[in-house]
């Protein structure tokens, strides 16, 4: 049996509010493959995340440079790529955010949670970037959620199918 492989491409200019374009069709596609309403909410996030850290950081929103998503809706997966044009590569490593020290007031700070947000509510994530095409965020759903591990050093939780 062939394996059945459809790609959906937007290509947005760096404006904020342009991201929900990406997560409405995300969670469209979602949707019409039969996951979730949970899911959905996770990967809608996960989305938004990746749209805006390509729009602010990577792109500088700079309205002139696109961020291009592509959607690969295959049997058993929904994967998002989030490409923008960035010179400089997003730090990959995700610090658990301390909950306690921003209830108690001790972390102030109201953002970078975005890539930990993304890490921890799809199956799959992997950053890349390169001088010459910019920083590509990459997101896998799996239509069956796989089992979860045991948490790992860095207090991510994995997955495995």
């Amino acid at each position: 049996m062939a394996e059945y492989k459809k790609i959906v491409e937007l290509s947005l200019p760096s404006i904020l509010g342009l991201e929900l374009v990406a997560v409405d069709a995300s969670a469209s596609l979602a949707k019409l493959m039969g996951f979730s309403d949970d899911r959905i909410q996770d990967l809608m996030t996960a989305v938004e995340e990746a749209c805006l850290n390509a729009i602010e950081h990577g792109n500088r929103q700079n309205a002139d440079m696109k961020v291009l998503v592509a959607l690969t809706v295959d049997e058993a997966k929904l994967q998002i790529d989030v490409h923008d044009r960035g010179k400089t590569a997003f730090n990959p490593d995700i610090k658990k955010p301390d909950i306690d020290a921003k209830v108690s007031g001790e972390d102030s700070r109201t953002r970078g949670w975005g890539l930990f947000l993304i890490k921890s509510l799809v199956d799959e994530v992997e950053f890349k970037w390169s001088p010459e095409t910019g920083n590509i965020t990459r997101m896998v759903i799996h239509l069956k959620q796989p089992k979860m591990e045991a948490n790992n050093a860095s207090g991510m939780q994995s997955y495995s199918s």
